[in-house]
């Protein structure tokens, strides 16, 4: 095979417009590019320049059989949720937002008044999920929110996914008001249980048909087959694919991922989250297997400030580094001044965006003894514990960055891994990764194991 076999991945992202060139005859990664996103003039733009970088790596003579790619372009896939409870149906909604790639803006419970109304249409969303009442339960809610958002003077489309019993009507009084409804699954069908499959392969299929058209992405589709989901979605296929593997090739097993970017820092965990202590009581929402967090307020250029509050302050010299990175996002460390005012951003965003991700346990005293309270995922048998995202892979002290998302005997109420092997994404490739799972998944499962590599690499373990 030459050259005309390569596949191209390509990742619109916040910050910049990652390039990947697969070579699928020999699994390797025959080069990875990047250039500033230009979403605010022309996406094209930057792809042009990405791709005029890449053919300076692999040559004038390349053609590309496959062209998929991702976004998180011009703020991502802006969603608001709607639910009953706030700990059920809305958290729900809200995590099966999160596990398609979305990026939630606002959570609203209970029936909405004209103040909520009016707040939903202030966050402009680019779709609206509309949970509430688990099967055959609830079904007053979910109607009249129905009724309130469909006298919203707002184009975003609808996901209808609450009681199946009322579901169709709720659309209808949406289709009514001149919106884009479409029924999923309720996200929370039962009492405690989530759902959250359907309701992430519609937002899915929206975001295709609809949001990359709103983003004014389409003029990058003439370049690549589709732009085929979110970026975060695409990381955490990869991460799924990774941890799970394949028929015929076997994954890494539990794993946490930790993704640093300007705009957020996610954390996504594959891991059952069980509580693995004998006795121990449950509280709260079944946790989804597959489970991403963002953190829009830990951004290491767009959100900075924040992280730097998080850190108690900085000295001048700090700031002034820190000032520079806010004016231009897309600057990179060029200086060791500059690459260790990087990493102390990403190791205070890490560190706080793992403390939100991982479970906690409280402990109660009662008559008969302790009683253990566990809330969230228990990620503490967690074995791997993966890095990714530029201000990380490209660190020099990335180990040390990535350690502060380990459990600290410090904080034993935080339920983060106990003694995992660290692993890096070397390439910065797991988006591509993701998109070559829709292609061949068995070979994204092979290429994961050998470009995800562990920092001790032949001494033992990674702490």
């Amino acid at each position: 095979m030459g050259d005309r076999d390569l596949w191209l991945f390509i990742d619109f992202g916040s910050t910049f417009t990652k390039v990947v060139a697969v070579d699928p005859a020999t699994e390797t990664i025959r080069a990875r590019v990047q250039a500033p996103t230009t979403v605010a003039t022309d996406i094209t733009e930057g792809l042009g320049a990405a791709l005029r970088a890449l053919e300076r790596e692999v040559g004038t003579g390349a053609t590309y059989a496959r062209k998929l790619a991702c976004s998180s372009a011009a703020g991502g896939l802006r969603m608001v949720t709607v639910g009953l409870v706030p700990e059920l149906t809305s958290e729900a909604a809200r995590l099966a937002a999160l596990g398609a790639g979305a990026k939630v803006v606002g959570t609203f419970s209970y029936k909405l008044p004209a103040s909520d109304l009016a707040r939903i249409k202030d966050l402009g969303p680019d779709l609206i999920l509309l949970a509430g009442g688990t099967d055959g339960g609830n079904e007053e809610v979910i109607l009249h929110n129905a009724r309130g958002l469909a006298e919203l003077d707002l184009a975003a489309p609808l996901i209808v996914a609450g009681n199946r019993v009322v579901a169709d009507e709720a659309a209808a009084i949406l289709r009514a008001g001149g919106k884009e409804p479409v029924v999923a699954d309720n996200v929370m069908p039962e009492f405690g249980r989530l759902s959250v499959e359907p309701v992430r392969e519609r937002i899915r299929e929206i975001f295709i048909s609809h949001i990359v058209k709103a983003k004014g992405l389409q003029a990058a589709e003439r370049f690549v087959e589709g732009i085929v989901m979110p970026t975060p979605n695409a990381v955490l296929n990869a991460a799924v694919l990774l941890a799970d593997g394949c028929p015929g090739e076997p994954g890494l097993g539990e794993l946490v991922v930790l993704d640093v970017g300007g705009a957020t820092t996610d954390v996504h965990s594959v891991a059952r989250g069980a509580p693995t202590d004998a006795g121990v009581v449950v509280k709260g929402l079944q946790e989804p297997y597959a489970k991403r967090t963002v953190e829009g307020d830990l951004g290491v250029r767009y959100n900075l400030w924040n992280v730097v509050e998080a850190m108690g302050g900085a000295p001048h010299a700090f700031r002034a580094i820190a000032e520079r990175f806010a004016r231009d996002v897309a600057t990179t460390p060029q200086t060791a001044e500059e690459a260790a005012v990087d990493a102390a951003l990403a190791t205070v965003a890490v560190g706080q965006a793992m403390r939100r991700h991982a479970g906690s346990v409280e402990v109660f005293y009662s008559a008969q003894g302790p009683i253990s309270v566990v809330r969230g995922k228990d990620l503490r048998g967690v074995s791997v514990i993966l890095g990714t995202g530029g201000p990380l892979v490209f660190s020099p002290r990335r180990e040390a960055i990535l350690r502060q998302a380990c459990y600290d005997p410090a904080e034993q109420a935080s339920l983060r891994p106990v003694d995992p092997r660290l692993y890096i994404d070397s390439a910065y490739t797991m988006f591509a990764f993701g998109l070559l799972g829709e292609l061949d998944a068995k070979l994204a499962v092979r290429m994961l194991k050998r470009y995800c590599r562990p920092m001790d690499e032949g001494t033992g373990h990674g702490r």
